[in-house]
């Protein structure tokens, strides 16, 4: 399980790489948390209306930003100093993106994902990404993830988050700088359950979505929450995961937030598509990276691979596909005939 924080010396400087939604809300938290935070904005304008006006208009309107945070579209200028990298970029960008800014990234940064997707065609999670293009130790990465909706946060409305690292050490002292009056971070060493956890939920909150947009009920949807979670246990478990992990804010907690919220971009996929809205449709209406639809393929293909049923993806994929009507999907029955438990 997650373990609450001993006292570790606060970090002074970070850098955040990303200036969406979510990148900006970690920034806050973190500025908020004391640290001299700088962002990186990949467009211009949006940097000078972060650091000028203290604000995000494209991503987070109406919320004020600290003081101390302030943006940047040069990466020469954001990651000098950085005691922490924090990449918030879409999932299937981030090995191009890290080419860019490893020359740059200070020698003895921590470097922590921000990020809740499965790389496609690799099928490596985001940490396994980093220590690939990087080429620095496993102690030096950390991972966070939870039930984190970016708006909800920006507004100040109290949650918590897991960070997670091989290293307690890091993941103590990322999940100190990640800590303030509104934010509470919690830690663990189980990185792949902690990743994968926020993998999955995008998917089955891509499944729930699909049968709200169709128009079922709550107990449909009770029952591929439900379902949902002992899918992403057992295929957590099966890449060396622990199964407390799935049960705890990176796992259910996460699942509970993306599933039941309007604020969810994977949810908003999926009701669209069970709408009936086409793959490609969708894709255009989303302003935002909705991670859960291009994690899919990669998933299936990993859950192949160990033997891992995953009824839910599957029909997931099928409606992607435009080989399952939506009105069809119904992944919480198609079990074995007299399923054991729950």
């Amino acid at each position: 399980m997650a373990e609450p924080l001993d006292g570790v010396v606060a970090v002074r400087r970070v850098a955040v790489l990303g200036a969406g939604s979510w990148g900006t809300t970690f920034a806050k938290i973190l500025a908020d948390g004391g640290a001299e935070v700088a962002l990186w904005a990949r467009r211009p304008e949006l940097a000078r209306e972060i650091t000028e006006s203290k604000r995000n208009s494209d991503y987070l309107p109406g919320i004020n930003l600290p003081r101390n945070l302030w943006a940047s579209p040069h990466l020469a200028e954001v990651l000098p100093g950085a005691e922490h990298v924090y990449l918030s970029v879409p999932s299937q960008s981030l090995r191009e993106n890290l080419r860019v800014v490893r020359e740059l990234i200070p020698p003895t940064a921590v470097v922590v994902s921000l990020m809740k997707g499965v790389e496609k065609g690799t099928r490596f999670r985001m940490s396994e990404v980093i220590l690939q293009e990087l080429g620095i130790p496993s102690f030096r990465v950390a991972v966070a993830s939870g039930p984190n909706l970016a708006l909800e946060i920006a507004k100040e409305q109290p949650t918590a988050a897991v960070v997670s690292s091989d290293s307690l050490e890091t993941a103590t002292e990322v999940a100190l700088a990640a800590t303030n009056p509104y934010f509470r971070s919690f830690v663990n060493t189980d990185v792949v359950g902690t990743e994968f956890g926020g993998v999955l939920k995008n998917l089955i909150a891509v499944a729930i979505g699909i049968v709200d947009g169709v128009g079922y009920g709550e107990n449909t949807k009770a029952s591929i929450i439900t379902r949902g979670l002992a899918e992403m246990t057992d295929f957590a478990v099966a890449f060396g995961g622990r199964p407390e992990t799935l049960a705890g804010l990176a796992g259910l907690g996460d699942l509970i937030a993306t599933c039941e919220s309007p604020l969810s971009r994977n949810n908003t996929a999926g009701r669209l598509l069970g709408q009936g809205y086409s793959f490609r449709d969708v894709v255009k209406q989303m302003n935002q990276t909705a991670e859960g639809l291009s994690s899919v393929t990669p998933v299936l293909e990993l859950a192949l691979e160990r033997g891992v049923q995953m009824p839910i993806v599957s029909q997931v994929a099928e409606v992607l596909a435009g080989t399952l009507d939506p009105r069809d999907i119904a992944p919480h029955l198609t079990t074995d005939p007299m399923p054991q438990g729950e």
